[in-house]
């Protein structure tokens, strides 16, 4: 059954699920909120907050299915380049997600952790993910994390600081840096990478998103814009996932990684 002809009952798509071989690690790019709005002649704030709707059921279910981890994009570095008043809107729009998010993430045992250069941020921002992080530390269904001023290429470029520094006082010696010591000093150190990435309004690049974690990701690129983006579209997205055969390189089936 191609994708296009995927059920669109929640529970049908439940079904078709093998809870064996769901991947550990989903990411999300969480694009098209402005568009969402455009269409229908709102200003695009409205689509930003329709958009932390979508996260909100995409999270729940993520935690229903017990996918370990979450990786959602939600401001990048260039994302600083937009109006100013689109800026300062969705900086509060972070801080109002953060309050109004925080019981029902601690009552689903979701463990939030922000990703990100957190210094460019104002110090309104700082403390709502500080609080965040704080409260929801003990949560051991789901690690979600929210990429904040983010840059792909700056974490690696953080990531060769941080290990040069090592090497220069010592710690470390050059014949040691391999690829586990590289993963190790990006900011998803711990988590498995991505098995599975999530693109919805059907753009076809990864716009400086976890560029050195996606090596062997699968991606799943979806036309619906990420407000209109619900459960039954992350079911179909794993659906998909599951069809497909991982070889990372090799000539062994490897069908979640």
């Amino acid at each position: 059954m191609p994708e296009q002809e995927l059920p669109r009952d929640e529970a049908a798509l439940r079904a078709m699920l093998n809870p064996a071989r769901l991947p550990r690690h989903v990411a999300v790019i969480m694009d098209g909120n402005g568009r969402w709005a455009v269409k229908r002649g709102l200003p695009r704030s409205v689509g930003h907050r329709a958009g932390v709707k979508s996260l909100r059921e995409v999270v729940r279910l993520a935690g229903e299915l017990g996918i370990g981890a979450l990786s959602a994009y939600a401001f990048s570095t260039e994302n600083w380049r937009r109006p100013p008043e689109e800026v300062s809107f969705l900086m509060e729009l972070f801080v109002e997600y953060a309050e109004r998010e925080l019981a029902e993430l601690q009552r689903n045992e979701v463990r939030v952790k922000v990703i990100g250069r957190l210094e460019g941020l104002p110090e309104r921002v700082r403390e709502a993910i500080a609080m965040l992080e704080r409260e929801t530390l003990k949560g051991k269904r789901l690690t979600l994390n929210l990429a904040v001023n983010y840059g792909a290429r700056w974490e690696i470029v953080d990531a060769v600081r941080a290990i040069a520094r090592k090497v220069k006082e010592g710690k470390l010696q050059p014949e040691e840096i391999d690829e586990k010591v590289f993963s190790s000093h990006l900011y998803t150190a711990g988590l498995p990478d991505p098995d599975l990435l999530i693109r919805p309004a059907g753009e076809m690049r990864v716009s400086n998103f976890l560029l050195w974690q996606l090596a062997y990701t699968e991606f799943y690129v979806t036309p619906v814009l990420w407000p209109d983006f619900g459960r039954v579209e992350f079911l179909q997205a794993l659906v998909s996932f599951q069809r497909r055969e991982r070889r990372f390189g090799g000539l062994n089936r490897n069908p979640v990684g």
